[in-house]
């Protein structure tokens, strides 16, 4: 009973997740600082933050802009909280795995730090590798929370115009906005097959019935997929679509926007020669 227990809200629980991260168009309606800019004019200043993010060589750099980071979600009203679980799961901590063996003197020699034994074998943390280390989980931590801010802060569809407007292939953008507009459905389908096998079978199933109902869900659920896919194309071609999609909201520079520019392109140029100047 315990283990059915723990696969029902193991399910439950990582379905809820996904459509809580995915689909966080309320933030994005706020009226908050990011909320109120050209979509244009924010993709861009986070692109500029980014490459800055990419190129900086000291951990103090980064940080600073993470602070920055931070402050944006604050003044754009999205919960703290919330924000922090979308930018430390997942990518941030594989990240952190993947920078640990730098820390050692095999890969990374310099000065100890610290020596402890383990099995038998004698591990050195570096200087330079907790440094290098520290960098590059900073740097991923960083562009990961500015890439989530500006997603939970832009509704898709503008996303998606704006990246036309700077001439991403248009095949790409297609594929991105069709998966984003179905993973919902399809997450949909999933809970309710679950919910709908746990009813019709109790909560103790023989494992041959499992993988029948499995093998059999999966056959249903791609030839649901495959006669969606044919219904809304047929849909969109019926709407007039031919091969771009249109939006109906114009984007509208104000002064607001020129004015966030102008001070993003003074963070990037401020902490370009910090960055130089701590290298000297």
């Amino acid at each position: 009973m315990h283990k059915n227990n723990f696969v029902e809200r193991s399910i439950m629980g990582a379905l809820s997740f996904l459509k809580e991260s995915i689909f966080a168009d309320e933030y994005a309606l706020r009226k908050g600082f990011l909320q109120s800019l050209d979509p244009r004019i924010k993709t861009v200043t986070f692109m500029l933050f980014i490459v800055q993010i990419i190129l900086a060589k000291h951990t103090l750099i980064l940080l600073c802009l993470y602070a920055l980071c931070l402050l944006l979600t604050h003044i754009s009203k999205i919960n703290l909280g919330f924000f922090l679980k979308r930018t430390w799961i997942f990518i941030p901590l594989f990240s952190l795995f993947i920078a640990i063996p730098a820390l050692f003197s095999i890969f990374t020699p310099g000065e100890a730090l610290a020596a402890f034994n383990l099995i038998g074998l004698k591990f050195t943390i570096t200087r330079q590798g907790l440094s290098g280390a520290a960098l590059f989980v900073m740097r991923v931590i960083t562009s990961v929370s500015f890439a989530v801010l500006l997603n939970i802060t832009t509704r898709h569809f503008e996303l998606l115009k704006v990246l036309r407007i700077l001439k991403i292939p248009q095949i790409f953008v297609m594929t991105v906005g069709m998966c984003y507009r179905y993973v919902y459905l399809f997450v949909e389908i999933i809970e309710n097959t679950y919910i709908a096998v746990k009813s019709r079978v109790g909560t103790k199933i023989h494992y041959k019935s499992g993988q029948r109902l499995a093998a059999w869900n999966m056959a249903f659920l791609w030839q649901r997929s495959h006669q969606l896919n044919e219904e809304v194309y047929k849909a969109m071609l019926s709407r007039g679509y031919r091969g771009e999609p249109a939006s109906l909201d114009d984007f509208t520079v104000k002064t607001k926007d020129w004015l966030w520019a102008s001070l993003a392109v003074i963070i990037f140029v401020l902490t370009a020669y910090f960055d130089y100047w701590l290298k000297a």
